[in-house]
């Protein structure tokens, strides 16, 4: 059986839309939305790191585990490592970075996940679902992840970039990224000690600093759409479609 956590970095300074791990969907706050689907995807015990004593008390309230993390790191995975290391009394084996903003994400892709890092054939493994509308390509909240080969035929594949701009090129396989990573440890503690790299910097994404050195990340396919919640448009998206 593998050892593996699900750490949820959670803070209230978001730029976009502040204090939302505590909006409320349904009458209940958006981060223990983010704990319940963690909770029943059942791959291991459910951590929520926060450098927030409102978000420390609220999960230690619910009966979920917190730790109370610094404030100033630079990533969310920075964080994840702080709770990593200092949580714990044995190194977990797999380690997955669950976003706390994905409320409606469904607990098998977390168990999906889980299943294909038990098979240590990549360093870090994380999920992307279809592009349906243009929209979503154009938009720049939406990150899109081009893998090498069509993993909606072979269900895995290697990631190759990152990008935050729109696909031009249709002749590549591009896909919806989902927020949520699982790392090996001796991937996440290589990770943790790599400088920030120049097109982590410049596109202001972490997943970045991985591929410029040479470390490989999985691609599994998902049909499940998860909403990611960045502004307030997206909570009220979100809102409509889980309190139907």
């Amino acid at each position: 059986m593998s050892n593996t956590v699900v750490i949820i970095p959670s803070r209230l300074k978001a730029k976009r839309l502040p204090n939302k791990p505590l909006k409320l969907i349904n009458k209940k706050e958006m981060i223990l939305h983010v704990c319940d689907l963690a909770k029943k995807s059942d791959v291991g015990k459910v951590l929520v790191a926060t450098p927030d004593k409102d978000i420390f008390q609220l999960i230690k309230k619910n009966n979920y585990d917190a730790f109370l993390s610094l404030q100033n790191h630079e990533t969310g995975t920075d964080r994840v490592f702080e709770a990593y290391k200092n949580f714990f009394s044995e190194e977990p084996n797999i380690i997955i970075n669950l976003q706390g903003d994905m409320p409606s994400l469904k607990p098998s892709t977390i168990l999906k996940l889980n299943e294909h890092l038990v098979k240590g054939s990549c360093d870090i493994a994380t999920l992307a679902s279809d592009i349906k509308y243009e929209t979503e390509n154009e938009n720049q909240n939406i990150v899109k992840v081009i893998t090498k080969d069509d993993i909606k035929n072979s269900e895995i594949s290697m990631a190759t970039d990152f990008v935050r701009d729109p696909v031009s090129d249709k002749k590549l396989f591009f896909y919806h990224h989902i927020g949520i990573y699982g790392f090996t440890k001796n991937a996440l503690k290589k990770y943790i000690n790599l400088k920030r790299s120049n097109l982590e910097l410049r596109r202001n994404l972490e997943q970045m600093r991985a591929l410029e050195n040479n470390m490989k990340i999985d691609v599994l396919y998902t049909n499940s759409d998860p909403l990611s919640v960045d502004t307030q448009a997206d909570l009220e998206e979100i809102k409509n479609f889980m309190e139907k």
